[in-house]
């Protein structure tokens, strides 16, 4: 069969009615009327001489032919979706698409965002904010800013940032009848929980504390509401070095005690190796190395002159 005699429509409605074993789903789908679908099922199958459905009152089947048939169309119409994706994101050369984790973007990334803008004022970036695996075949994402051990099957992982794990709570809570002054003091207080992957467990094993309650208290989705939760008062939450450097300085959150526990885990810039060529992702992955590399030296240089105000 000649390209150019390709019977597109009815190979689109053929694939979609094929996913969705249903010529109702398939035709609102597409757009297009029940009986549009099924007219055009009916003249591919015309075409190529076999039969693709079995139709019963109450069920579309796929036939053999259609069951070989239908991964084979898919695939093509992935390759096709995948292919007009890499043009768009090629062609718009000022935008770059970013997923990140809310609780970092929140707190890390946009308070810094203006100074990517100043070197780089003709690009434009979309953020979208999400915990969830990065999706770059079906997402039209660029680049994506992810926590975790590394190894993401088929993307390129930088890692750029890492991080100490330690009990945050509000300055209040040092004083009173049951002050934080030691970690066994916890048993007074509410421990506030997020879905991070470092848990309380965790932490109270690291400092000793093996005979405390670790699943008590109020258990959040996302960092940033279990961090506010401590903030008011109400328990005690475990920061991360960079999302809650802030709170820190600015008194609104306080560390009870000088214990602190260092994990295998970073943050890593993660994009598909094809897009590792595009200027605006190189520019956004360099920009994010370099003000990493900044965080952290101006981190050590205020612990060192903590120390030295110490002795």
């Amino acid at each position: 069969m000649s390209r150019d005699l390709l019977p597109l429509n009815a190979l689109r409605a053929f694939e979609a009615a094929g996913r969705h074993l249903s010529f109702t789903r398939a035709a609102r789908e597409l757009g297009v009327t029940q009986a549009a679908v099924s007219h055009q099922v009916k003249g591919l199958e015309d075409r190529l001489g076999v039969s693709l459905f079995t139709r019963t009152n109450r069920a579309l089947v796929l036939t053999e032919a259609g069951d070989n048939f239908l991964p084979v169309l898919s695939a093509a119409f992935d390759s096709i979706d995948a292919g007009l994706r890499r043009i768009g994101r090629e062609s718009r050369q000022d935008i770059l698409t970013v997923t990140a984790m809310p609780s970092f973007t929140v707190r890390w990334l946009i308070p810094r965002l203006y100074m990517f803008r100043e070197k780089h004022p003709g690009i434009d970036v979309r953020i979208s904010t999400e915990d969830r695996p990065a999706d770059f075949v079906n997402e039209d994402f660029d680049l994506g800013i992810r926590y975790g051990p590394g190894g993401w099957p088929g993307l390129e992982a930088v890692p750029f940032l890492t991080e100490d794990i330690f009990p945050v709570c509000s300055p209040s809570l040092l004083k009173g009848r049951h002050a934080l002054r030691r970690p066994s003091d916890l048993r007074h207080h509410q421990l506030v929980h997020d879905n991070f992957s470092i848990t309380w467990r965790m932490w109270l094993m690291a400092a000793g504390i093996g005979d405390l309650d670790y699943m008590r208290g109020p258990s959040f989705t996302d960092s940033s509401m279990a961090l506010e939760y401590a903030a008011e008062g109400r328990g005690v939450a475990l920061g991360r070095t960079h999302i809650v450097r802030a709170e820190l300085e600015s008194g609104r959150l306080v560390k009870p005690f000088d214990i602190s526990m260092p994990t295998n885990f970073r943050y890593y810039i993660i994009y598909p190796p094809a897009n590792a060529a595009l200027p605006r992702v190189q520019a956004f992955r360099d920009w994010l190395l370099e003000a990493a590399r900044a965080e952290e030296q101006d981190l050590a240089a205020a612990e060192a002159g903590s120390a030295v105000n110490a002795a």
